[in-house]
Order: C-alpha cells, then structure tokens, then sequence
C-alpha cells in the first residue's frame, strides 16, 4: 500500500534566479489547476491511511486553506502534513488558519539571512520577512518548523554562510536543509552568470563547517543534506531515502508504486486539459531496484544494510560489490557500520563518483 503523498504546487510570483524546478506565474490558472488536481487525487489514491503528505513548489503559500484539498485524504493525528512556504507577506491569521485544516510541519525557503545577496538572487522576501514567519509560526502552534539554506550563492563568503546558520540555530527550529548552488541550463544565472561565485572548494569548506556548527547544536546529521534536532527528522523525505512507495499529483509531480517510477507532464495546460494519464511510466528491473535501493541508502548517514538488501534482492552484497566497497574505504570515503556501510564526511563530498561505482 502506497501511504505517502506529494503534491506540487506550481505557482510562483516570480522566478528566483537559481531556480530551474517547474513553476509559472500564471496565478489566474490557479482555480483550474486545483479543479484538476482534485480529478487526479480522486482517480488514482485509493483511500489509504497516510503516513506523510507533503505539499512543494513552487510556492504552496500561494493557496488559500481550503486549496490545500487535505480533506480528500485519509489522515489521522499521526500524519506528517508539511507546507513549503515562501516567507513572503505570511501573516499570523494564514498560520493559524494553516494549523486548523491540520498541517502541522512547516518548511520555510529561507536561502539565507543576507538583504544583499536575496536581492542578487531574486528572492521577493527579506530576513525580517524569515524572523516575522517564524515568530508567527510558533505563536500559531507549529513546533516541527524547518528552515532551507543554499550556500555557494554570489559573494557569499563563509562568515556569511556560518552567521545564517548561527541565527538559525538560535531560533529555535528543528529542522535544517542545506542545498550547494547548482545553476542548471533552465535558470535565469545559466544565461547571466553572476560574479563572485564561491569555487567548488569554498563550497566544500562551507559544508564541512555546517557539518561541524549544526552537530555541536545538538542537531542531527540524518541525511546527506539534512539536518534534525532528535525526533524532527522528515518522515516524508526519509520514506524517499528509505526507497519506498509514494504518489505524486500535480504537474512534472514524481510518483513510485508497485515498482513503477511515473512523472506527470510538465506543461501547465496539457495537465489540466488531462490530469488523469502519466507522462511516463517505467517499471524498474531488478537490478535498477537495487541500485536504487544502494544510492538512495547511501544518503543517509547510517547508511546500507547489507542484510536487508541482501535479503530483499538475493544477493551477495560483499561479494558481488567487494572492489568498490575495499576500495573506498581504503581512501577513507566509506566506513563500516554495525550494519553495512556509509559515507565519511569527505566522501560525501564525492558521493556522486563513488555511487556511480554501483551502477551495473
């Protein structure tokens, strides 16, 4: 049974100049949008008990309560419900409102605490705009509140990066996610590159230095780009990591089930002409199973078990991946765990090379 939800939503007042995720400023769409969005959820959830629903973006702080369609779910006080919001004009009276229809985890795009460099990078919101959200948030109820960060971004240095996290940390939030500037050939930087952009060595130090501010700030290192005071971990993030089964609903939204990996379109119009028919749809080989199963374990910071997968794909692990395994650890990129295999601290910043070593 699938228990796990994504929803996407696609609206955004402008596009932020990194940004290369599917989202449109075409807000007078939003009313069919939602209409077509409810036609998909009605076809193809089958009424299962949720674990975890997830509205992203996009900006889902762009919908009004009832928008949200939580009502067509089958949830119970234990479902994590989260909203990604953009601090942007968030009011009290929304928060509350947002808390009543039973979202209860909050993820909040703040990118960082610099005026100069949000400007740079086309964010709509400023730092003020991040305190007053989260000033709010706690006086609406919510106490599972996360905060986004990207580090690599123009002229930032590394104080930079450390004063974001320090003013982070020391507001109270329990959840931290941290993303290296990636400019992808969609974006608005690909055909205008900034200036002063940290190289891939500042990028490195930069992480390596959250790494070590965030864990002496009782937060824990769960995932590669994850961080959780004990007990705020994503649920619904880790049922990705953890190669699980989830829906997805909306437009270029990204599904898992029954072995099957499915995206929807990417096109606003065609998606709302027909929400009912995948883009595409693939079912997984074994060996694509387990290789999934490995790249995605290896996100985590406990890592593999090798007995699971052995178990769950009839395999040898040891010795069927024994070079790249001896030879990773070798360079201190890998350690042994009770129960498999994870990532050092420097090998996660080559996890992409050594992961690629998996790959049949």
């Amino acid at each position: 049974m699938t228990k796990n939800v994504y929803i996407h939503i696609p609206f955004c007042k402008s596009k932020c100049r990194y940004c290369s995720f599917i989202s449109y400023p075409e807000l007078e769409l939003k009313k069919q949008y939602i209409k077509a969005l409810k036609d998909e959820i009605k076809f193809f959830y089958k009424g299962e008990k949720l674990n975890t629903l997830y509205f992203g973006g996009g900006t889902p702080s762009l919908l009004t309560p009832d928008e949200f369609l939580i009502s067509l779910f089958n949830i119970t006080t234990e479902t994590e419900i989260t909203a990604e919001l953009n601090p942007e004009k968030i009011t009290l009276e929304y928060l509350k409102s947002l808390k009543k229809i039973g979202i209860n985890r909050l993820s909040f795009g703040c990118q960082t605490f610099n005026d100069k460099i949000l400007k740079l990078i086309g964010r709509r919101h400023s730092a003020q705009d991040v305190e007053n959200s989260l000033k709010y948030a706690i006086e609406a109820g919510f106490e599972n509140i996360s905060l986004d960060f990207i580090y690599g971004l123009p002229e930032q240095s590394i104080k930079d990066f450390e004063n974001d996290l320090k003013l982070a940390v020391n507001s109270d939030i329990k959840h931290i996610s941290l993303y290296g500037l990636k400019i992808d050939e969609n974006c608005y930087f690909a055909q205008h590159p900034p200036e002063n952009l940290p190289d891939d060595d500042l990028q490195a130090e930069m992480y390596m230095k959250a790494i070590e501010i965030l864990t002496e700030n009782n937060f824990v290192h769960y995932e590669i780009s994850n961080f959780a005071k004990k007990g705020f971990e994503s649920k619904h993030n880790l049922n990705y990591w953890n190669n699980n089964t989830y829906y997805g609903f909306g437009v270029s939204a990204h599904g898992y089930e029954n072995g099957i990996r499915y995206y929807n379109t990417s096109d606003l119009k065609e998606y709302i002409n027909n929400p009912l028919v995948h883009k595409y749809t693939h079912k997984l080989t074994i060996q694509e199973q387990l290789e999934e199963e490995i790249f995605l374990g290896f996100r985590k910071m406990e890592g593999i078990n090798i007995e699971k997968i052995n178990k769950k794909f009839n395999i040898d692990f040891l010795k069927k991946y024994a070079h790249v395994i001896n030879k990773y650890i070798s360079y201190k990129y890998l350690k042994e765990t009770n129960d498999g295999f994870a990532l050092t601290a420097n090998g996660i910043l080559i996890s992409n090379i050594i992961l690629s070593e998996f790959l049949d």
